[in-house]
């Protein structure tokens, strides 16, 4: 008579419910205001590299260029932070690592709405910029470890792919939130109000908001309680913390690995959602108005597939639902930007095809956040899918300003926002079909 072999155990909920909206609530706000941020840096790319960047007779190209520069540097930093903040939040909590990282987030944001620009103290002017944007990396390379860590964490049974797809819609939200912020501006005010006062408006606002995720990450639990398996085995959670630590090589090799499953989905994402302002006005001659609004339509895309995807990857897992995203983002990159670019083509088509690059990238990020949850036991979970996402919006993200504008004006090729989208995600593909078709079942370590 043969012994059966146990299947993957579903810890019952030992979170209570009120718990759980608390942590899904106080990890989504600060990534809102995160997100909100890096998109107003996008969207005012152009009028933030006439400001900062762009001396009396300087080269429009040449500012801009350098505008993603320190839009790339940010992105630098944020493997840093997400190693500090992570290891923080592992060893103390994930709390006061997450009052932390929002602090100094909405401080440096603030301060940038303040700053004087270069024609009034000349070359110290994009020095400090890029300081602030430092500081804004750091602190949201510390965000993600941590909020994902919680919302996962805390998520009822069977539920922890959708929990986790709420980082990735407030990504969305605050991309959105950007951009409606962005149009309403450029709507409202004349463009010399816009370069001289108006940018200075959606960089403010962060204070308010900052205040509010503050207060709601202050009512957070100390210590978030583990999950538990019959038996009263601990299974994860923020407060499970003892047992043996993973071996530094096993994490070192699922970082790398997190950083190829989640490519695709920062340099697509990035591509669509966020530098395409810049590229339609810079090559394409496109209105700063009408540029802002087709990346609405993109965002508004990303936003309404997020949090059916997370749900669909907890029936099905996260493997197939990913994959689907990033092949369909690799098939069609090329066929949607070349109907965005034609000058005959109906204002509709466009719309739609933003829309669906969009809808592909948030079959990514839907279930993302989960996936990477599960590669990490709680030990090092936030620290290790938190360098994961930083170092893979590092490289793929936070260049994709750059690498696209840079190599378009020098090739004069209108295609790189789309060979670059495609290559990505055929990338991310191999590294997602590693994944067990049943991690979703499984409970977190």
């Amino acid at each position: 008579m043969t012994t059966p072999v146990p299947g993957p155990v579903r810890p019952p909920a030992t979170v209570r419910p009120d718990d759980a909206r608390r942590a899904l609530v106080a990890g989504s706000v600060g990534n809102f205001i995160e997100w909100y941020e890096f998109g107003i840096y996008g969207y005012f790319a152009t009028v933030i590299a006439a400001q900062f960047f762009t001396p009396a007779g300087g080269s429009e190209v040449e500012g801009l260029v350098k505008a993603y520069a320190s839009f790339a540097l940010a992105f630098f930093f944020r493997p840093v932070g997400a190693a500090v903040f992570g290891r923080f939040g592992d060893r103390v909590g994930r709390r006061p690592a997450l009052v932390l990282v929002v602090c100094l987030m909405t401080g440096a944001t603030a301060m940038i709405g303040l700053l004087p620009t270069y024609a009034s103290i000349g070359a110290a002017a994009p020095w400090l910029l890029t300081l602030l944007r430092i500081l804004q990396g750091l602190s949201a390379g510390g965000e993600f470890g941590g909020a994902v860590s919680v919302m996962t964490e805390c998520a009822p049974p069977g539920r922890r792919g959708l929990y986790g797809a709420w980082q990735s819609f407030t990504v969305a939200l605050g991309l959105l939130a950007g951009a409606t912020v962005a149009v309403a501006l450029a709507s409202v005010l004349t463009a010399s109000q816009l370069h001289g006062w108006g940018w200075r408006v959606p960089f403010l606002l962060t204070l308010p908001l900052g205040l509010v995720a503050l207060r709601l990450r202050l009512r957070l639990p100390p210590d978030e309680p583990p999950a538990v398996a019959p038996g009263g085995r601990a299974l994860g959670g923020a407060g499970t913390r003892s047992g043996p630590r993973p071996r530094p090589g096993e994490t070192v090799r699922a970082v790398v690995l997190g950083v190829g499953r989640m490519m695709g989905w920062s340099a697509a994402g990035y591509t669509f959602l966020v530098v395409m302002p810049s590229y339609l006005q810079s090559t394409l001659g496109t209105t700063f108005q009408r540029a802002l609004l087709g990346t609405v339509l993109a965002n508004l895309g990303f936003a309404a597939s997020i949090l059916p995807a997370g749900r669909l990857s907890d029936r099905i897992g996260r493997r197939t639902v990913m994959v689907a995203g990033a092949l369909l983002v690799a098939v069609l990159a090329l066929p949607l930007l070349h109907l965005v670019q034609d000058p005959g083509g109906p204002a509709y088509a466009k719309g739609a095809a933003l829309f669906a690059a969009g809808a592909g990238v948030g079959l990514m990020a839907g279930p993302g956040p989960a996936m990477l949850a599960e590669m990490f036991p709680a030990r090092v979970r936030c620290t290790g899918l938190g360098l994961a996402y930083a170092l893979s919006n590092a490289v793929f993200s936070g260049c994709a300003g750059l690498i696209i504008t840079e190599v378009v004006e020098r090739t004069g090729n209108l295609d790189v926002p789309g060979y670059y989208a495609a290559a990505a995600c055929a990338v991310s593909v191999a590294a997602l079909l590693t994944l067990r078709g049943d991690d979703h079942d499984r409970a977190l370590r």
